[in-house]
């Protein structure tokens, strides 16, 4: 949106606090002089000067800021001072659509509810066990050896590739940092349809039959949420999730009888390093939508009691609290019991809450809390602490999701992974009482579990991530990098194999070691999957490897980091791997290289099969 007083002014609202609402007028040039002048009117020939920036769309400056190569400078902003500046600066004119070269001669999308070589969401199944069986994955350790590139695809402009794959009945359909979602041919690649959503797209997309058609539901990171007619692309609907201003949408979303659950997570940690910003208001959130219209069932937060002033920080800013215990992974589903499990992170500010750090049953029908297991009492930290050091917690929250595991005898139990490096086994019939808990790393901010685990019903499988700045704990020199760290390229990685009855360690694979290439860390942060017989661990140094499920043997490894020439005709180029994991399904293997914070960019997803 273009002002001619260049002037936006948006409403910041605190809604569900329950308090006064108030206006903030955000001028665009305010931001601009006192966030950016002074780089873009440098003279620096690496930086574009105002002037050029006049010619650049106002949605990709916007893009450079969420997640692009000022996304360093920009974490610290709210969204409507984003928008502001952007508008300031930029020209009209949106992503551009894909060259017409990419598309798919025949654009038709038919997906059969009957199909069994699928995978849909976070995980072939709503337990979460990321599990892919030998029908579905229609790969053998043997074929697995022989995986070679098959396509891969580029997006267009952006410098991270975030968000899973979701493949049906050969169609494959992912979102991207620019906020397109792409419908694909799975074997080829070719593009069918493209739809522009609001904002970045990080979610994995559950699809759902929908009368003779199928929906696709995701979120983005405004906290949009979005319906679309599979077969075409078209807006079903779209809503609102939350009034709080930095709710964003980074897990996968959970369909089941017409419902539709969606977990919330927030910008607002990384605000704090603003001064002047009132930290902090967001309250981590499950809502339940009717997927036929969006219409709210019900919403539950992590935290009960609504934030209140707790005093001025040292700019006289007010600050606020409890508040956190955002909701970074996909639900899981317990129908026999009537439950649906998630986990939460930790608090941004004081006081602590008792459901930050912790695995939460909350009642499908009502959203009511059943119970709640606290793995980390007193856990309170946001990006501001590494400045001032004064933060009582360590911020090992959870980002990956509950894993739902039936043993040989009929048993069941809650498996989840922590970034303190932790493994916990639950007991579901106990409301979560503790029944193993192992450590398989160090832990840290960046560290321990991650972003998920996967099982076969006789392992767990847990990568580690604990990336390690240098020793003298220097960050980036260098604004103009858009690597947030410099990283230790000796120290994180390794996967282990875990006995899920008992939690005794069967394997350790330590990490492979990290080339020279610049940025280079063998953390392995990427949600891990498994196919009978193999785990497959993308790792921030690039790699996708393909582990014996057995005893921890590497069976494959492709270096992802490289330039590939890709069937959309757009350059893209190959980085770090983490967040989202591989996805198995029909004969192929996909994965996107390039994740943001892993200090290598990139912007491809791959698609692999075995050689014939």
């Amino acid at each position: 949106m273009r002002m001619n007083s260049k002037l936006l002014v948006i409403t910041v609202a605190f809604g569900v606090l329950g308090l006064p609402l108030f206006a903030a007028p955000v001028s665009g040039e305010a931001v601009y002089q006192k966030r950016c002048a002074s780089c873009h009117e440098s003279g620096n020939s690496r930086v574009p000067s105002r002037d050029a920036l006049k010619k650049v769309p106002v949605g990709r400056i916007e893009r450079s800021l969420d997640f692009g190569a000022m996304s360093n400078v920009a974490s610290s902003l709210r969204r409507d001072e984003r928008e502001a500046v952007a508008a300031y600066l930029g020209g009209p004119g949106g992503n551009p659509a894909p060259l017409a070269k990419a598309f798919c001669s025949d654009r038709n999308v038919a997906i059969s509810d009957r199909s069994k070589a699928e995978w849909n969401g976070w995980s072939p199944a709503t337990t979460n066990t990321r599990y892919q069986p030998g029908d579905a994955a229609g790969l053998t350790i043997d074929q697995v050896r022989k995986l070679k590139l098959k396509w891969a695809y580029g997006f267009d402009g952006d410098i991270v590739a975030f968000a899973q794959p979701t493949v049906l009945d050969g169609n494959l359909f992912v979102g991207s940092a620019s906020g397109q979602v792409q419908a694909l041919k799975a074997d080829s690649g070719c593009v069918k349809w493209t739809f522009q959503a609001s904002a970045p797209v990080r979610s994995a997309i559950v699809a759902v039959p929908l009368g003779d058609k199928h929906a696709l539901l995701f979120g983005d990171q405004y906290g949009w949420f979005y319906s679309l007619e599979a077969e075409t692309g078209r807006l079903l609907w779209k809503k609102a999730v939350d009034p709080q201003e930095a709710i964003k949408l980074t897990a996968a979303p959970l369909a089941y009888q017409g419902t539709v659950f969606i977990p919330a997570s927030s910008w607002e940690e990384g605000r704090t390093l603003n001064p002047d910003y009132p930290c902090c208001t967001f309250r981590g959130t499950v809502t339940a939508l009717r997927i036929k219209d969006g219409s709210q069932l019900w919403k539950t937060y992590t935290i009960r009691e609504k934030p209140r002033q707790t005093g001025k920080n040292s700019a006289g800013i007010e600050q606020w609290g409890p508040s956190g215990a955002g909701v970074w992974g996909a639900p899981t589903l317990d129908p026999k019991r009537g439950l649906l499990y998630i986990t939460t992170g930790d608090n941004f500010s004081p006081p602590a809450t008792n459901m930050s750090d912790s695995v939460v049953a909350l009642e499908l029908a009502t959203g009511r809390v059943a119970w709640s297991k606290q793995t980390l009492p007193g856990d309170v930290w946001n990006s501001s602490c590494g400045q001032k050091g004064n933060c009582p917690g360590p911020d090992y929250d959870y980002g990956s999701s509950v894993l739902l595991e039936k043993l040989d005898n009929g048993r069941e139990l809650l498996l989840v992974g922590q970034k303190s490096g932790v493994v916990y086994a639950l007991d579901p019939d106990r409301k979560g009482e503790m029944v193993w808990q192992v450590r398989v790393a160090k832990g840290g901010i960046n560290g321990g579990v991650q972003w998920g685990m996967a099982s076969d019903g006789q392992r767990v499988y847990a990568a580690t991530s604990d990336v390690v700045k240098p020793p003298d704990g220097r960050t980036n020199p260098d604004p103009l990098d858009p690597r947030p760290i410099l990283v230790d390229s000796t120290q994180g990685g390794g996967l282990t194999g875990l006995r899920i009855g008992t939690g005794e360690k069967v394997w350790y694979t330590p990490p492979a070691a990290c080339g020279p290439k610049p940025g280079c860390s063998p953390a392995q942060a990427a949600a891990v999957t498994a196919i009978p017989g193999v785990v497959f661990s993308g790792s921030m140094d690039g790699h996708l490897r393909a582990y014996s499920a057995e005893e921890g043997r590497i069976l494959w490894d492709f270096d992802t980091v490289r330039d590939y020439e890709t069937v959309n005709g757009v350059k893209a180029n190959g980085g770090s791997i983490s967040g989202p994991g591989t996805v198995v399904v029909g004969g192929m293997v996909f994965v996107n290289s390039g994740y943001r914070s892993g200090s290598m960019q990139g912007n491809v997803l791959l698609a692999f099969a075995p050689e014939e």
